[in-house]
């Protein structure tokens, strides 16, 4: 279901980046590649052979230069940062993402908590609840009437 990503999938990668960048960052190929460099995991989510999403992942001394990974490593010593996580409309609702965060917080717990951010505004109610289901809690906020983000992490042991 997880596989790292290929060249191959850098269209898919950036047309689905796209598609929902009003709730990520924008991506092109240097973005991309700067990016797959940092990760710790950069992937792809496969359903029935397919390309159905991607997650990318930073492990604790990255030199990722967002401002949410930046506020986590301020505060706390370990933690594996979820960056993104974006699936085709078509393939939503099926577990998917439920099961890639299974896997992904499998990996987390080795650095005790899962971290990642959830957009107030625009406001993504889908994804809170989902995170709220999961056991995520908010420990900040950032940003401005424009864009703020819940800052959430996971406990994990």
């Amino acid at each position: 279901m997880l596989r790292p990503v290929r060249d191959s999938d850098l269209p898919d990668v950036l047309a689905l980046n796209a598609a929902n960048v009003e709730m990520l960052a924008p991506m092109d190929a240097d973005r991309f590649a700067t990016l797959r460099s940092w990760s710790d995991r950069f992937s792809v989510i496969e359903a029935g052979g397919s390309f159905a999403g991607f997650v990318v992942t930073f492990a604790p001394g990255s030199d990722y230069d967002s401002e949410n990974y930046r506020w986590f490593s301020e505060r706390y010593d370990d933690f594996y940062y979820l960056d993104r996580v974006v699936l085709l409309p078509e393939v939503r609702r099926l577990g998917l993402g439920t099961r890639a965060y299974t896997e992904l917080e499998r990996l987390a717990a080795a650095h005790g908590r899962m971290a990642l951010e959830v957009n107030l505004v625009p406001r993504n109610d889908v994804s809170l609840g989902f995170h709220a289901h999961r056991g995520y809690v908010e420990v900040g906020r950032l940003g401005d009437d424009d864009h703020l983000v819940s800052l959430m992490v996971k406990e994990l042991g």
